[in-house]
């Protein structure tokens, strides 16, 4: 399996009148979250697509807990339990600044040819930064 951490703070423009987290800004953290990740492996989106692989997202689900509240400052734990193929499954569980469990979700990646824009396999140069983690 792999994990990884990533903070971040609630900003004022993210928020609503109540002073919560905007629910659509979870696919945004999210992001982050999921492109720290590939990061610490040594590997970004645009890398990718400059070797002709895309990843756009097939799917979003949000579980809401408790809300995010403005300048909070929040730990997102984003885990990866199985090993890519066609598709890449990212989880993610996010946690406020006392430490609860305020939101748990998932995202569905899928790799695609640049060019084509039809789906392929995970390539290797890509399961080759995280094969040491599955065995």
């Amino acid at each position: 399996m792999i994990k990884g951490e990533t903070t971040l703070r609630v900003r004022y423009g993210e928020t609503d009148r109540m002073n919560y987290a905007y629910y659509g800004n979870y696919a945004l953290y999210y992001e982050v979250a999921r492109a720290e990740l590939l990061r610490t492996y040594g590997m970004d989106y645009s890398q990718m697509e400059d070797m002709g692989v895309m990843m756009p997202v097939m799917n979003l689900h949000v579980d809401f807990l408790k809300p995010a509240k403005y300048d909070e400052l929040l730990t997102i734990v984003t885990s990866i339990k199985k090993a890519p193929s066609v598709k890449m499954l990212f989880e993610y569980e996010v946690f406020n600044s006392q430490k609860e469990l305020i939101n748990t979700g998932y995202t569905t990646l899928v790799f695609i040819d640049k060019e084509s824009k039809r789906p392929i396999r995970a390539p290797k140069f890509f399961t080759d930064l995280f094969i040491k983690d599955f065995k």
